[in-house]
């Protein structure tokens, strides 16, 4: 199987030139040459980068995060017979005198299975007692605007749904990190979803439903490297152009697929993986993926490949519960009626916006307020958050990023400070990640409050970038969820407000991984050790001198390495 260590050049010298994948190879070189042109000297781990992008041992290739270019935010949707008015045709109140939840749902309900379209929801304040539930593709739920249209959650997730134990035990609510008050989610993983809720059953939340062994094999995968665009199949009988379908790795007994997420090496391999309970429930690890070519027995993707591939880890592609696509949520503002915070892990749900099995869909000029959880992905792929906003009395998880997650895109996201004090025994994180979830990008924030919280379960290859942090939350994660850090995270042009370190620094913490630009820190009370013991093989540069780094938005510079 080719790899594309020798970098940009190799690839053209390979049938990859032909397609657009070609095309963005091509393109990459130039780029290191318009920034000297342009009198900027390039941070010089980032040339380094532009020699073999798909391959670097600290940086990932980040540059396809978010959903597709005919799915972005602000793209145009079809209008007509498709396109519903809540007010003008289900009679929703605009003035929150009524429950318009039921006919925001059935509005929603109508144009999804019509094919898609856009219900609309004019200037006012609507209250809504139940959850807005998208669980049709193509479909937009479009407000006139973050700052005219309003809806106002009178109820928590734990009045509507009921109480979500967690299964780990204990009196903890996993409303403290699932859910969501405006919850985009397919069909198929809705009712299985809520009954298991109901029953207090764990509703596992992956992209194979809710038991582990409900997926079908489609084909085999022949051996290949981290950073291939092809692999070679078994048999592409079942697959077709387009198709979405799920890479799937599982690790083996020695736990060799966990020690490659960290890099590999002596001190993951050293590391004590079989008392990691909760990091082990999370394997085998799922990508879904876009299947971009097909020719004979070699299948091309719309990414390249996240990790190696293996004879060891079973490599297969297979089918999955059926993704959520091409929806989105634009232009409003949730507002939860105003209630103290809960205390840690106790969340009623007052959440905000939550994708979940959701692939190619987005949520653009979306404020949420007074919630407890912002703005989530639970298994959710390739989605994009754009212009989006945090605010009111404080939240435990202004954004996460969860339960195998991959390839998502947050950008102008800002959190802003909490308009009344913290209660005693609540906590705060910030921008979270967790659970396998991989190649995630964070880029051009304003986080006047919270922190880069990293929740253990061994997130990987994830990028925060061009962020301004008043560092002042604190990350969590479970002992048994194990490692902070997978390989690959890179932190690039971070400016702490406040001097703060914690998680923002990682050169000392996170294998294989880049701190570039990012402010002087110091040390704190939550003093973190790494995982792994011996060299890290990570990369620090420009620290202390955010403004000096050259890109100064790492995704922003991948980016204009595609098509």
């Amino acid at each position: 199987m080719d790899d594309v260590e020798g970098g940009l050049m190799e690839i053209g010298r390979r049938t990859l030139l032909g397609s657009a994948i070609g095309v963005a190879a091509a393109a990459a070189l130039p780029a290191t040459a318009t920034a000297a042109a342009a009198g900027h000297r390039n941070t010089p781990l980032w040339d380094e980068f532009t020699a073999r992008p798909f391959t670097h041992p600290q940086i990932p290739y980040v540059g396809r995060a978010g959903c597709r270019p005919a799915h972005r935010p602000g793209t145009a949707r079809s209008g007509g017979v498709r396109d519903i008015d809540v007010v003008r045709d289900h009679g929703a109140a605009a003035d929150g005198s009524a429950d318009a939840a039921p006919a925001i749902n059935r509005a929603i309900e109508t144009v999804g299975r019509r094919g898609g379209g856009t219900v609309t929801l004019p200037p006012g304040t609507y209250r809504i007692d139940d959850v807005i539930r998208i669980g049709h593709d193509n479909v937009v739920l479009r407000g006139a605007g973050s700052g005219r249209t309003t809806l106002h959650a009178t109820r928590n997730l734990t009045e509507i749904v009921g109480p979500y134990g967690s299964r780990y035990g204990g009196d903890k609510s996993s409303w403290s990190w699932a859910g969501g008050l405006i919850w985009l989610c397919p069909e198929a993983r809705w009712d299985s979803l809520v009954a298991a809720i109901r029953k207090q059953d764990w509703p596992f939340e992956g992209w194979t439903g809710n038991r582990r062994d409900e997926w079908r094999p489609l084909t085999a995968v022949h051996p290949a490297r981290r950073g291939s665009w092809t692999v070679t199949v078994a048999d592409t009988a079942g697959l077709t152009r387009g198709d979405l379908v799920l890479l799937r790795l599982t690790d083996d007994a020695d736990h060799t697929l966990l020690e490659h997420m960290a890099g590999g090496g002596p001190g993951p391999e050293a590391y004590l993986w079989d008392d990691k309970t909760k990091l082990t429930s999370y394997v085998p690890y799922e990508w879904p993926v876009r299947i971009a070519h097909l020719k004979g027995r070699a299948v091309t993707f719309e990414r390249p490949l996240p990790l190696d591939v293996r004879p060891e880890w079973d490599p297969r592609l297979t089918t999955h519960v059926r993704a959520l696509t091409g929806s989105g949520v634009e232009g409003l503002t949730l507002e939860a009626v105003e209630t103290p915070q809960s205390p840690h892990l106790l969340d009623k749900g007052y959440n905000g916006l939550v994708f979940q099995c959701a692939y190619d869909c987005w949520a653009q000029d979306v404020t949420v307020r007074h919630v407890d959880n912002g703005f989530g992905f639970v298994a959710a792929s390739a989605c994009t958050l754009r212009t989006t906003r945090v605010a009111g009395r404080g939240a435990h998880h202004p954004y996460f990023c969860r339960e195998g997650s991959h390839d998502n895109l947050v950008e102008d996201f800002t959190i802003e400070e909490r308009t009344v004090p913290a209660p005693p025994g609540t906590q705060l994180h910030g921008i979270n990640v967790e659970g396998l979830s991989s190649y995630n990008v964070w880029t051009r924030g304003r986080m006047e409050m919270g922190t880069f919280d990293s929740h253990r379960g061994l997130p990987f290859a994830n990028v925060r970038t061009d962020i301004t942090l008043n560092n002042n939350g604190r990350h969590g994660g479970d002992a048994s969820a194990g490692p902070l850090f997978g390989a690959r995270f890179t932190h690039w042009n971070i400016r702490v407000t406040n001097e703060r370190a914690g998680l923002v620094k990682i050169d000392g913490l996170a294998p294989y991984s880049a701190t570039v630009g990012v402010s002087t820190v110091r040390e704190f009370d939550q003093i973190d050790v790494p995982d792994f013991a011996g060299d890290l093989h990570s990369r620090l540069a420009a620290y202390g001198r955010p403004d000096s780094v050259r890109p100064q938005n790492l995704y922003d510079a991948q980016r204009r390495l595609r098509p």
